[in-house]
């Protein structure tokens, strides 16, 4: 799975290219909160949460080598069916469907890679691909860290799938801000010698997450109009 580093780095691309209005976003920290928020309770993420909830609940994922969230079940079970009055997706949903697409499309490619050489799947595959996501995230130039404010609070407490307890955003919100610095302290600045895949396999994906992730929240913003 693509670690917290290369989240922001999707997110930072996505306010790149656009303007948070544009993108149906409100509040872009706690859109950026949802980025990280699949991840919260899956147990090895964030230390000390105060609660364990299922691979399978957090990702809609079977946990095998390399699964494949699936964004659009989440997607209508949790943000089209949650909207308010106004027809709006809270915005760590929002951030919350991006983070399962970028999981689904990072995890779809190396899966077809690995089918088409042929590869075994188990522990030394499993840990080529890690080092290769651990490297890529490396070169990354991050800067944004999610805050914690009384909105991004509430949102949490009343994210629909599961409630996300203040305790835990706030741990989470540390994780965080950690990751940004290590990345920055340990940054690579030039091409890593990846073992399973290629600066090419991570170029190409990256710009697939963020075209997925932008087409899909400018159709929700365009139905707001």
């Amino acid at each position: 799975m693509p670690s917290w580093n290369i989240h922001t780095a999707q997110v930072e691309q996505l306010l790149e290219e656009h303007i948070p209005s544009e993108l149906g976003i409100c509040d872009v920290n706690c859109f950026l909160f949802g980025n990280f928020l699949p991840d919260v309770y899956v147990g090895y993420m964030v230390p000390r949460v105060s609660k364990i909830i299922d691979y399978r609940t957090t990702h809609f994922a079977d946990p095998y080598h390399m699964p494949e969230p699936d964004y659009q079940e989440f997607w209508q079970s949790y943000a089209e069916s949650n909207r308010d009055e106004e027809g709006r997706i809270s915005d760590v949903v929002l951030g919350a469907w991006a983070h399962l697409v970028a999981d689904h499309l990072y995890n779809h490619h190396v899966n077809e890679l690995i089918v088409k050489q042929g590869l075994e799947y188990g522990d030394p595959l499993r840990i080529r691909k890690q080092s290769d996501f651990e490297h890529f995230g490396r070169t990354l130039s991050i800067s944004m860290t999610p805050r914690v404010t009384p909105e991004l609070i509430e949102q949490c407490r009343a994210f629909p799938q599961y409630e996300v307890a203040e305790v835990d955003v706030r741990a989470a919100v540390e994780v965080a801000r950690e990751r940004v610095e290590i990345t920055q302290a340990h940054h690579i600045g030039s091409t890593p010698r990846y073992s399973l895949l290629d600066a090419d396999f991570f170029a190409r994906v990256f710009d697939e997450v963020n075209a997925t992730i932008s087409a899909g929240l400018l159709a929700y913003a365009e139905g707001l109009l």
